[in-house]
């Protein structure tokens, strides 16, 4: 984690990264390192328990896949050749790397909701205002007020 940590900061300090993306790679980093997160209103249909994978966006797939392997011990798990994508991790996927421009930018991260039935989730998100919406890059998402997409996949 720290080499990725250091990295963002760097691209950041050479002005390859703005000051957001830089604070979006550092709280997708957090997010995924299993860190307490505030607990969720109790009234909300949709229950988020955990952050299922980051997604990163990469200029040289292999070199990619080779520093997570090297760092992490990761393995891969899957790998969807015709789009570039390999999903990497140690038991499940955790980190998925994609060979997509723009570089270095987490595209985005999935949260893993208790009982998810797509139908359900998809009426429960309209009521509250959302569009979800189905596309390769992040799959079955939403939309955070940032512009992030937010997967949903089931826990």
């Amino acid at each position: 984690m720290e080499g990725i940590i250091s990295n963002l900061l760097d691209r950041f300090e050479k002005g390859l990264l703005t000051r957001r993306e830089l604070v979006r790679g550092l709280a997708m980093l957090t997010a995924a390192s299993g860190a307490p997160v505030v607990a969720q209103a109790p009234d909300a249909a949709i229950k988020g328990v955990k952050i299922d994978h980051v997604s990163i966006q990469v200029s040289d797939l292999p070199r990619a896949i080779a520093f997570y392997q090297k760092m992490f011990g990761l393995t891969i798990l899957s790998e969807d050749k015709p789009n570039e994508i390999v999903r990497l991790g140690a038991g499940k996927i955790i980190v998925s790397l994609h060979h997509k421009s723009p570089t270095g930018l987490v595209d985005h991260f999935a949260i893993g909701v208790e009982k998810f039935d797509r139908e359900a989730v998809t009426r429960e998100l309209k009521q509250l205002g959302a569009n979800p919406e189905n596309n390769l890059d992040a799959g079955f998402h939403i939309k955070d007020p940032e512009g992030i997409s937010v997967q949903i996949v089931g826990a």
